[in-house]
This record gives structure tokens, sequence and C-alpha cells, in this order.
């Protein structure tokens, strides 16, 4: 890329490239996720104008459009816009670290390990909804536990990750279908529900502890963002830098498993969206690296399309966010594999 597109910021010692392109991306996905967001607030038996939503959300307005809004509604839609952001940047770190284009933790085992300590809250333990979320980002740790374990002999390498991450995939697939089998109906309904994946009827409870997580995980993982696009180019070089790879490696892994863990505990394992938004926001910046901002800002846009969508596909009936995104991402990956395999990566 030429000079002439990339911008060199500097304060005191801190500086960053701006890319123009980049930040367009990024103010556009924004901006479309807050729009979706205050459209989604706006919608459903209560039926408010945008201009009413912007007036609620700044204090004012009527009685009941201040508790429909800021108790129903707004929890709701933050949780779509963080659970999006963190998914996204879980799926980014993960397809940076594994230079594969399938990395996510969908694909690599850590959502199906949320699941496992999530169904085993529900059907063992029968606990309420804060023991399930914990249950899900203990699951979620444990396996990354796990795979760290499997793989630290020999390094947290690409190709050996995403093999290992299958395989456990596979295991705790097969062990979630057992639990099921085991549950009683009206635990079996409340899990398939949350296998789902679902936005409906959160409230704060769900919303604030990812939004902590992210205070904490988001300024760690962005600030490997520089080391994160050298080691792209190969460890020995990163080495060559003055990166320590493993380290790097491990604090990221560890970040984005954190980050696919409470995202999970929050919303369930919402498919694809991890997947997908990191392909998007590469493909609308052109710029190289992981992107991260840009990939959780895509990251925010695609959850609370989805859920703007599932909210108003079937009039009268409300589908969990996780079909919408299912269908949505399930095509994509169709398509990502036929390019891949056209170009003659796979």
């Amino acid at each position: 890329m030429s000079r002439t597109n990339v911008n060199v910021v500097r304060v005191g010692a801190w500086s960053a490239r701006l890319r123009p392109r980049a930040l367009t991306v990024v103010a556009v996905c924004a901006l479309v996720a807050v729009a979706l967001a205050v459209l989604a607030i706006g919608a459903g038996g209560y039926p408010m104008s945008p201009a009413e939503v912007v007036r609620a959300l700044g204090g004012s307005g009527s009685q009941s459009d201040l508790v429909i809004v800021h108790e129903v509604r707004l929890p709701r839609a933050a949780t779509a816009l963080l659970v999006g952001s963190a998914l996204a940047l879980s799926g980014a770190v993960f397809q940076a670290l594994t230079h594969n284009p399938l990395g996510s933790p969908d694909v690599l085992g850590f959502s199906q390990g949320a699941t496992t300590g999530a169904m085993t809250v529900i059907v063992v333990i029968g606990a309420g909804s804060t023991a399930l979320s914990a249950g899900a980002v203990l699951g979620g740790v444990l396996t990354g536990a796990l795979m760290y374990a499997l793989l630290w002999p020999r390094g947290l390498h690409g190709y050996r990750l995403v093999l290992t991450g299958i395989g456990v995939a596979a295991i705790l697939t097969g062990v979630n279908g057992y639990l099921l089998t085991r549950a009683e109906i009206v635990d079996a309904a409340r899990a398939v529900l949350w296998l789902t994946g679902s936005l409906d009827g959160r409230g704060w409870e769900d919303a604030l502890p990812l939004l902590l997580a992210m205070v904490v995980l988001v300024p760690v993982v962005l600030g490997y963002g520089r080391a994160l696009r050298m080691m792209e180019m190969g460890d020995d070089t990163a080495l060559a830098l003055g990166v320590r790879a493993e380290r790097v490696r491990l604090a990221l892994l560890a970040s984005a498993v954190l980050l696919a863990s409470f995202a999970a505990a929050a919303a369930g394992p919402v498919l694809f969206v991890a997947l997908t938004a990191p392909h998007l926001a590469r493909r609308l910046t052109r710029a190289p690296g992981p992107n991260l901002v840009a990939s959780m800002c895509m990251g925010a846009a695609l959850l609370v399309t989805a859920d703007w969508v599932a909210q108003r596909a079937f009039p009268g009936r409300e589908l969990p966010v996780g079909v919408v995104t299912g269908l949505l991402g399930g095509g994509y990956l169709v398509w990502l594999l036929t390019a891949e395999r056209r170009a003659g990566r796979i």
C-alpha cells in the first residue's frame, strides 16, 4: 500500500498507522450498528420512533418511554452489540494466529466447551441463569486449558491448533448431545433454546459481565496488535523484530478464549459471527493485518442486524438470533470454501 494511503499519528512515544479506508469502514459499521440498535429499541408491541428512542436514551420523554427503553429494550440491544464485538474480535485473533480463514471459536471447540459448561449447569445442577453464565465461562476456559495442555510440548501453532480444536469440538459435541438426552423435558427445552443462541429477555445482568470482561480484555488484544501483525509473517521474522512469539500467542489465545466464553455466557453459542465478521472487515478495508477494530465494529453490526431480522422475519413469531446467524453464516462458509478451493488453497 502506498504511503499516501497511510497516515502516521504520534502522541509522545506512542504511534499508530491510520488508513483512511479502514477508518471509513470502522465508522460506517459503527453507525450501522448504532442505527439498527435504535430501530430495534423502537420496535415491538409498544412502537417508538427513532426520535423518541433517542430522547429516551438521553433521559427525556414520558415515563413509559423511559421504562420501556432503559429497562426492557436497551439491555437487549447492548447485549447484541457487545456479543457481536466480542465474538468478532475473538475470531480475528484466532484467524490471525492460526493463519487459517476457518479459525474461529466455533470451529476450534471453544464455543462447544462453553456449551458443555452451560449444559452441565442446566442438566446436572439445575441452577439459575447466573450459574449458567458462570458454567459457560468455566467450560470455555477449561477447554482452552485442555487445548494448551495438548499442544504445549510442541507449541501453539496454526494447523496443529486447528486440527486439535476440530477433534476437541467433535468430542464436546458428543458430550453435549449426551447431556441433552439426560435432561428432563423442561430442562431440555431450556437447553435447546440456549444452544440455539438467543437475545430474548436479556437484561443488564447478562450485558454487564461481558462489558467488564471487554473493558479488561480488549485493551490487551489491541495492545498486542502490532506484535500480531508481525507474527503473521512467521515466528522467526517476529523474533528477529523483537517479538516473543510464544508469550504473545499465549496471551492472545487466553484473551480470545475468554471473549468467546463471556459472549456465550451472555447469549448462548451464536454461530458464525466470529468466522464471518473478520473476513468481511478484511475485504472492505483491504488492509493487511488482523483488522481488529474493524472486525469488532463489523461483528456488532452483523449481530444487531441479525437480531433485527430475527424479530421481524415472521410476524407474530420471533426467531432466536442464532437461527439467523446460522443461516447467513452457513451460506457464507459454503461460499468461502468454494472460493478457497478455486484459489487452490484447500
